[in-house]
């Protein structure tokens, strides 16, 4: 169904803009192996850069939660498609309703939906579970990503209705996108449910398909696919969670992980590093076949860089900010460290139809004009490319740029420093939790020091960096901002000026902007796939030229280190974490494959 202004009626799917692909009776999604066999181990690593947990409940600010328990043990009321812009299709819910003016969205549940202790799933509990992420007790990250909401009202045992704030496209979606747990989570012999927020370390009562089965101690965790899966052959579910038991093991870094790998004690690796994929994906396991080597497509491309945390007074000037970036000698790392594997960022959206280029267009500058006083004059100019070393210019042409403009914005050079009018020095620490960043920061760093800026790297275990970055306490550090199939409310969460003083929210660089409000808000309310196109790119000349963060590079293709053991389907989606993509959707191949099996050079090699 689509979310036009069109009569309200229900169906078991739903898409943002057109229609969704998939036609009611399908059977599985085409990027799923419907009949991969469903058994065997998965072992593997740090799921991201923790390298330890301490807690059951993802949906807390504090602590650090088991690895990918929200994945595999929180069903969403719906279940999104990873090869369309943005559909849903059903799951808790067997179909839904979206009311004409799109003010509110009716679900229905499943009859047979089910929590982990075998209890039916009820309405009132998916009411239980909005209110309860959207309350203080829980992350200020999730009341974000639900505050299109404004309530949820019971309307039978199986239906709950949701009402929005604000009449978008993508609220049904958002809405879809609920993770729900049973209000007996947490709840003692006496019947009392202590707060939510201090339910942290019992095992949850979830919708998902895994149970946890074993903790060792803060590194490691196993996870048993629960059999009575209630939602296994839904066609939204067919050809995925193929593993008995997956089991994580944190390393305190990226080496010892990858040491690990090579010994045949992990199944499976992401490769973020290119010089590691490019030496150290050798050994006597790749000499004898049982680990392989693959490269597979990839869709939109993150938006990584080193966030500038606006809330200091030395970044509030955007000619520093810019003068930052200038340092920053991208051509020089591709070239000797990166062995040419990356791509520069030149866009919040690279790699996708919503990142801006060349001049703006008319609804572009329908945007962009009732803000001009107060945008750069290069907003409205051709889309700015990130600076270049390469011949003829340099990392030396660049900084005198740089040093102009920080001469424009008050700095000078004098008794050994970059000082401003009062004489204090700029001085910048740059923050990190992961071994191996220095190679990276400290040549930047080396150009910092040319301009008189004295720049050091601290690096900190995860826990530590995590509270840090939920309250703002930085200069800089490197930061993801994962990638959308389509732009929506995770906007508000990045840049919206509400978030930039809420402690856990997304808004790492303090910003707080008119124009970047109202144009996020004509990418919600946007009413065709055109509309929204204009607006993210209107957004995305004002961000880049706002300079809120040194734009770094990113991976064009996703570097999977895995063992022969385990098969993958044909279709790769098109857009996908890599991490959950093999955990979801991988599988151990059968024992009479792997004698067939051919080394994999591509991803449409037989596996």
């Amino acid at each position: 169904m689509s979310l036009g202004i069109t009569p309200a009626h229900a169906a078991s799917a739903i898409a943002q803009y057109d229609q969704p692909k998939y036609p009611a009776n399908f059977t599985h999604f085409d990027y799923a192996d419907a009949d991969a066999p469903n058994t065997g181990d998965l072992n593997f690593e740090n799921y991201n850069e923790l390298q330890s947990y301490d807690s059951l409940n993802p949906f807390l600010v504090r602590g650090a939660p088991a690895p990918d328990i929200q994945n595999l043990m929180f069903d969403t009321l719906m279940q999104r498609s990873w090869d369309e812009l943005a559909s849903e299709y059903a799951l808790i819910a067997d179909d839904v309703e979206v009311a004409p003016d799109l003010t509110s969205a009716t679900f229905h549940i499943n009859p047979a939906a089910r929590f982990s202790n075998g209890d039916p799933i009820t309405a009132a509990d998916v009411k239980y579970s909005l209110d309860t992420l959207k309350s203080p007790q829980a992350s200020p990250l999730f009341n974000a990503q639900f505050s299109v909401i404004k309530n949820a009202t019971v309307v039978d045992k199986l239906t709950i209705r949701f009402d929005f704030v604000h009449p978008e496209r993508d609220a049904p979606l958002i809405a879809g996108d609920i993770p729900v747990f049973s209000p007996k989570w947490g709840m003692t012999p006496d019947g009392k449910r202590p707060p939510f927020d201090q339910i942290a370390n019992v095992a949850p009562i979830a919708s998902g398909p895994y149970l946890i089965d074993e903790r060792k101690n803060d590194k490691q965790i196993s996870y048993v696919r629960n059999p009575n899966y209630w939602a296994a052959n839904l066609p939204s579910r067919r050809g995925m969670y193929r593993f008995d038991r997956i089991t994580f093991r944190l390393y305190l870094d990226q080496y010892t992980a990858l040491e690990a790998f090579k010994a045949g004690n992990v199944d499976a690796r992401m490769e973020y590093s290119s010089s590691q994929w490019a030496r150290k994906y050798i050994g006597k396991n790749f000499d004898n076949g049982l680990l392989k080597k693959g490269e597979f497509p990839d869709g939109p491309a993150q938006m990584q860089g080193m966030l500038i945390n606006m809330r200091k007074p030395m970044f509030q000037d955007v000619r520093v900010r810019h003068a930052l970036s200038l340092a920053f000698d991208y051509d020089w790392m591709n070239r000797m460290m990166f062995y040419g594997q990356y791509r520069r960022t030149n866009s919040y959206f690279d790699a996708s139809p919503f990142a801006a280029t060349g001049m703006p267009g008319p609804k572009e500058l329908a945007l962009l004009e009732p803000f001009r006083s107060s945008l750069p004059p290069e907003v409205f100019g051709p889309m700015v490319k990130q600076p270049t070393t390469i011949a003829p210019n340099s990392l030396r042409g660049n900084l005198r740029i740089a040093r102009d403009l920080l001469a424009q914005a008050g700095w000078h050079y004098r008794d050994g420093a970059l000082r401003d009018a009062n004489g204090n020095p700029m001085t910048i620490e740059i923050m990190d939790d992961e071994p191996g960043m220095d190679r990276l920061l400290l040549p930047y760093m080396q150009a910092l020091g040319m301009l008189g800026i004295q720049a050091h790297m601290r690096e900190i275990d995860s826990a530590l960096y995590q509270k840090r970055l939920d309250n703002f306490e930085y200069d800089m550090t490197t930061y993801i901002y994962a990638p959308v199939t389509i732009p929506g409310a995770e906007l508000e969460r990045r840049f919206g000026s509400a978030a930039a003083s809420q402690v856990g929210s997304e808004n790492f660089t303090g910003l707080k902007s008119k124009a970047v409000d109202s144009i996020v808000r004509a990418a919600l309310n946007a009413n065709t796939l055109d509309d929204l196109e204009a607006a993210t790119r209107a957004l995305d000349r004002v961000l880049i030229n706002t300079y809120l963060l040194v734009p770094e590079y990113y991976l064009p293709n996703a570097r999977i280190g895995y063992k022969k053991t385990l098969g993958f389907p044909k279709v790769v989606p098109t857009t996908y974490q890599y991490e959950d993509w093999i955990i979801d959707y991988w599988y151990k191949k059968p024992q009479a494959a792997l004698s067939a099996a051919t080394p994999v050079s591509s991803p449409t090699a037989a596996n």
